[in-house]
């Protein structure tokens, strides 16, 4: 990607993967004078009637003219931005800076003129709703404080974008225009806007990954033992009540199923749509599986393969790249080196992981990043709960191994308003962004019991996590669990008697 820029350079620190209404992922970046034909492509697949409501007369193509204003700005005064999936535009966004007339400007100037587009496959996503947070931030910087918009009365999705994102504004109509005028400094409410959005993308792409309609197993052995195979039987004897899929490309052509599950020798062979991938393959193989998983529309990744973070640098540039790849088609990965996820619900009975019984069915969950810990949480869990059944067996279980993406805040996130979880558990060996952290227990906290053990009882991270060094004193993380209404406890003893005592019992009446 080149750098072209009048003013400044290609600002990088602009590119961010945003979680969808949806689950799903895009990367939103600047437009530079590289993406003419991706903006040609993407023009194309949009709908005579999106490009009326965006131009306000018919415009059936972007001409060349058109073309190079879009693609050439300054990232001061003319401001571009898309949101692509596999590399494509799906949704763009741009500012033009202008004075009080209406007419091109430069600072001190600090009105600026917005405007959106998005393909209609990918309407109804919370795309715009994404890039209009980003545009915004991206202004405040440059100096812009308020937007200006026109949009045509029939326009109705982009006006509630506009007037849903919780800004302080003003409307006016005009030849049978709607103008809207947006104060871009942050509110109380256009920051809960912001953090709803997020808690609902973020728990919904959890759930994409723990409640699938198919789940194909990639890396199944034609024998007996194996990683790979032991997590389809562990599928097929938990009763996973979707459709489930072997794949290896070295199974004879003339095999068409291992123990009763269909047997592909490529994803691209599975007629249907994967929703969940497992992937039980060397870590020299797995982009390869990541991009037919991609090609193929899996939703999300769970990668139990090892050979990443936790072998050094040359592992960790091999896990950034993995993220890179996954979230280019939009998909969530759980790990590497993770130990798997379970879901006990009745409608899903997903046991993608290597323990080999599934759990008992309950309203606890669980959140480790040790595989270890795991294994030895729902051990504990089992023997303790005895003969208790309905609350002191699992809802959820997550081992997200080296956490290169889905993390505990992500699955805090979906424990917040998850109906068949009561009490949340959480093994943590350290802490990514203390800040977000704080904010999703405090809120978690207040809706049902959060327990946790702090693992590492230092201020690095564990080799492999893909996460930054919290610094923080272990006295200093404990006041931070404290004071956001978390219950910390020292041992996985104590976290598994907590949690069968809450589950047990409801919450004491009170206001804390």
């Amino acid at each position: 990607m080149q750098n072209p820029s009048d003013r400044h350079e290609y600002p990088a620190h602009w590119e961010a993967d945003v979680v969808l209404r949806d689950g799903g992922i895009t990367h939103v970046r600047p437009i530079t004078e590289d993406d003419a034909q991706r903006l040609v492509s993407f023009y194309e697949q949009v709908s005579d009637e999106s490009k009326y409501l965006r131009f306000f007369s018919p415009y059936p193509r972007l001409s060349a003219k058109d073309v190079h204003r879009f693609t050439h700005h300054d990232y001061v005064d003319r401001v571009g931005l898309a949101a692509t999936v596999g590399g494509d535009f799906i949704a763009t966004v741009r500012y033009d800076r202008v004075d009080a007339t209406g007419m091109p400007a430069s600072a001190p100037a600090d009105e600026a003129e917005v405007a959106f587009l998005v393909q209609d496959a990918h309407q109804g996503r919370g795309v715009a709703s994404a890039m209009l947070e980003h545009i915004a931030a991206v202004a405040r910087e440059r100096g812009v404080r308020r937007f200006t918009a026109e949009v045509l009365p029939a326009n109705t999705k982009m006006i509630k974008v506009f007037t849903d994102a919780g800004y302080a504004q003003k409307r006016s109509y005009e030849d049978g225009v709607v103008r809207l005028h947006l104060d871009l400094e942050p509110t109380g409410r256009s920051l809960a806007v912001q953090q709803a959005r997020e808690q609902r993308a973020e728990a919904r792409s959890v759930r994409r990954l723990l409640a699938p309609g198919s789940v194909a197993v990639i890396g199944v052995s034609r024998t007996p033992g194996g990683v790979g195979r032991g997590v389809l039987e562990h599928l097929r004897d938990g009763g996973f009540t979707g459709a489930l899929h072997a794949v290896n490309a070295s199974f004879p052509e003339d095999l068409t199923e291992i123990e009763g599950v269909p047997a592909h020798r490529s994803l691209g062979a599975v007629d249907g749509p994967v929703d969940l991938a497992v992937v039980a393959v060397p870590a020299d193989r797995v982009p390869e599986v990541v991009d037919a998983c991609g090609a193929h529309g899996v939703q999300g990744l769970v990668v139990l393969s090892a050979g990443y973070a936790e072998l050094g640098p040359e592992g960790r540039e091999r896990q950034r790249q993995l993220v890179r790849q996954a979230r280019a088609f939009g998909m969530r990965v759980i790990g590497p080196n993770a130990f798997g996820v379970v879901n006990t619900a009745p409608g899903v009975r997903l046991n993608a992981s290597l323990a080999p019984e599934m759990p008992r069915a309950g309203r606890i969950g669980l959140f480790t990043q040790s595989g270890a810990i795991g294994v030895a949480l729902l051990s504990r869990l089992h023997r303790r709960g005895g003969g208790v059944t309905g609350v002191t067996g699992v809802s959820t279980f997550v081992s997200a191994g080296n956490r290169a993406d889905v993390s505990g805040n992500d699955v805090l996130q979906y424990w917040y308003d998850d109906p068949e979880t009561d009490v949340a558990l959480m093994y943590l060996e350290s802490i990514g962004n203390p800040r977000k952290f704080n904010r999703l227990a405090r809120r978690t906290a207040a809706a049902k019991p959060l327990v946790v053990v702090q693992g590492a009882r230092h201020s690095g991270v564990p080799q492999g996590h893909a996460v930054r060094a919290t610094r923080l004193p272990h006295d200093t993380v404990s006041a931070l669990l404290r004071q956001a209404g978390v219950i910390r406890v020292d041992t996985i003893t104590e976290l598994v008697d907590a949690g069968l005592l809450l589950a047990r019992q409801p919450l004491p009446a009170g206001p804390r």
